[in-house]
């Protein structure tokens, strides 16, 4: 117990880690948390099994920030299976219905995907960690109750085909939380009227984590076991970025440090009124 409060007490920082096909974003967090030897670890963000690329995860005091990274816009590359819907739309699932693929052409697809462009009402896949009167929808619909989520607000900044060879489309996504990529192959093959389900997904970016700079399980445990770890470990500016940043007086540090709030953000500082957004706060 001795070494692993003093292992949870010195191991603090962020890995952005490439996540391979086939994990969950949980048997993520278990690798890193043996190979680190700390229980302080969590994802922000979570990935489906299918899906891979970026997966931050924060370690030691450092898991106060998950919340925050998962409320960052992300970036993902799909490709979409026009011509089957299945049970999970994705390729995890059982195909339960299958149709003709209309012609596709730049003119067809256009308005189609216009639809899905900016602020939008989205339907959770039914195998999803949506809970449902207190349990996971994915739970409910192993078991086949007949589910109706609700749609929830999403904001989609980008929707591009980057390739269409019918039946494929491949796509670059750009995302607010909470959106399900799943959702719209899902939709987007019910507007063409044929279905369509995710064969693959690639996250190229959350926030300011890039798919460029991500790190393998492999190399995470490679690195601990060698004793360069902190080779890996990212401070709280790569999280925190697109923050606005403070610098505060030396004497207001130590208050700062002892919970005591001052400013409330970067807008009190400078105009007297305060907007309730965060900032990154320095002293000199």
């Amino acid at each position: 117990m001795s070494r692993r409060r003093r292992d949870d007490a010195d191991i603090h920082g962020m890995l952005n880690v490439c996540k391979a096909r086939g994990y969950t974003s949980h048997d993520v967090v278990a690798v890193v948390r043996r190979a680190l030897g700390t229980r302080r670890v969590g994802h922000a963000g979570t990935l489906d099994p299918l899906a891979e690329g970026v997966l931050p995860i924060c370690v030691g005091r450092y898991t106060r920030l998950v919340d925050l990274l998962g409320d960052t816009d992300k970036g993902y590359y799909a490709e979409v299976l026009l011509g089957a819907r299945t049970t999970t739309d994705d390729a995890e699932g059982e195909i339960v219905e299958e149709r003709p693929v209309p012609p596709l052409t730049a003119e067809t697809l256009a308005p189609v995907l216009d639809a899905f462009r900016g602020p939008i009402i989205q339907v959770p896949p039914a195998f999803s960690a949506i809970k449902v009167a207190g349990q996971r929808a994915y739970d409910l619909a192993r078991r086949g109750d007949a589910l109706e989520l609700a749609g929830r607000p999403v904001t989609i900044h980008r929707l591009e085909v980057v390739a269409c060879e019918s039946p494929r489309l491949t796509l670059l996504v750009v995302c607010s939380k909470g959106t399900y990529i799943r959702s719209i192959a899902r939709d987007l093959g019910a507007a063409l009227g044929c279905g369509a389900h995710l064969t693959r997904l690639v996250r190229l970016w959350v926030g300011s984590f890039g798919l460029e700079t991500a790190v393998s399980l492999e190399e995470i445990q490679a690195a601990a076991a060698a004793g360069r770890i902190d080779d890996m470990l990212l401070p709280a500016d790569t999280a925190l970025a697109a923050l606005p940043a403070l610098l505060v007086p030396d004497q207001r540090a130590v208050d700062i440090g002892h919970g005591r709030p001052w400013p409330a953000d970067a807008s009190l500082a400078t105009t007297g009124r305060a907007t309730g957004n965060p900032v990154r706060v320095y002293d000199t």
